[in-house]
């Protein structure tokens, strides 16, 4: 068995992680699902590997109130894979798929595109370790990789910015670019060219 394939979370193990960030256990300011995996893809690019007490924090806002020890257990193993499983998958080059589609377009019931989201927490990873992100102040190239997903965050309200988010042909062609640019950001930092 392949280290993706051991730390792969079956649809019920993300059910279950998922149920538990929208449960009365966790913070409101807790990431869901989605938000879980743009922070740990942008903690897995990185090139200097982030605390586990520092992702947890970033994960939950604050301590959960757990149910059990059992719980508990359960649900870092789940957290623990997941991270993994979004690692070894960049590692085989393997193609990054999002949970959620790539567009800004809410959902009915919602005021934020699963994809804004997303970017928030990915970006958010990216602020954590800035520092690492633009170790090397001449290379812009990392800067125009991030410019889809600091798009798709809606944090960013700068001019250049905004004119791409008003262009909606523009802004959809850069949100479908976001799966292809997180490898090219992987091996921009772990296999950079000699």
């Amino acid at each position: 068995m392949s280290l993706n394939t051991a730390n792969t979370l079956s649809d019920a193990e993300l059910d279950q992680l998922d149920d538990f960030l929208y449960s009365d256990h966790v913070s409101e300011d807790c990431l869901d699902l989605i938000g879980v995996h743009g922070l740990f893809c942008a903690l897995n690019i990185s090139s200097t590997p982030l605390a586990e007490e520092t992702w947890l924090e970033l994960v939950f806002d604050e301590t959960p109130k757990w149910a059990s020890d059992a719980q508990q257990k359960e649900i870092m193993s789940l957290l623990k894979r997941f991270y993994a499983s979004i690692g070894a998958n960049f590692y085989s080059d393997g193609e990054i798929e999002l949970p959620c589609e790539l567009s800004l377009d809410p959902e009915d019931d919602e005021d934020i595109a699963p994809l804004a989201w997303w970017s928030q927490a990915f970006m958010e990873g990216v602020f954590t370790q800035e520092d690492n992100w633009f170790a090397n102040k001449a290379d812009d190239d990392v800067a125009q990789m991030l410019l889809p997903m600091m798009v798709a965050s809606e944090l960013f309200d700068e001019d250049d910015i905004n004119k791409i988010r008003d262009d909606e042909n523009l802004c959809a062609e850069m949100c479908s670019q976001i799966p292809e640019l997180l490898v090219d950001l992987y091996l921009h930092f772990h296999a950079p060219e000699k």
